[in-house]
């Protein structure tokens, strides 16, 4: 079996799920139906970092907002799904726009809706506090749980690995 730090070599493109993962999965709802939500800034560097160094990264997510929209394309992430009911779909649909293969696509995921996609890509990874039946398929658990984390330290890995995370662009947002 293929340690998974030797899968990492291969990763161009990150797909992340939302709620759980950039998240820790609470939402708030406000007076007029918005469903906020609390985001690591750590983690959403390591994401602008990752998009300026020529990664691909996409959100696949069963949740909708206006604040999510918002606060990807602040970190330049276009390529965002909300909203999403069936994410074998829409992985399918991008892989193919991206001319991707499975072995170059890591995703991050925390609970059942994402099992499947978990199954398919190169590198399977989710935060500490996923759901149990995810912590047993992946390739790798992070220490770090939903939306505290786990986002950078899968990203840092991959990037430090390939030589890519502390270098003069490091220090410009």
């Amino acid at each position: 079996m293929i340690n998974y730090k030797e899968k990492l070599q291969k990763i161009n493109t990150f797909i992340f799920d939302y709620d759980g993962v950039l998240t820790d999965g609470t939402v708030y709802p406000s007076a007029d139906g918005e469903m906020m939500r609390s985001a690591n800034v750590k983690d959403g560097y390591a994401m602008q970092l990752a998009v300026k160094k020529g990664y691909n990264i996409a959100i696949i997510s069963g949740g909708k907002s206006d604040t999510m929209l918002k606060r990807m394309a602040a970190l330049k992430i276009k390529d965002v799904f909300l909203g999403v009911h069936n994410k074998k779909e829409v992985y399918d649909k991008y892989k193919k726009e991206n001319n991707l293969k499975n072995d170059e696509v890591l995703y991050m995921g925390d609970d059942i809706p994402d099992y499947q996609l978990l199954k398919l890509v190169g590198v399977a990874t989710c935060p500490a506090d996923a759901a149990e039946e995810i912590i047993e398929i992946v390739d790798y658990v992070s220490h770090k749980p939903g939306g505290k984390g786990a986002v950078r330290d899968i990203l840092r890995q991959v990037m430090k690995l390939q030589g890519k995370w502390f270098d003069d662009d490091a220090f410009f947002w």
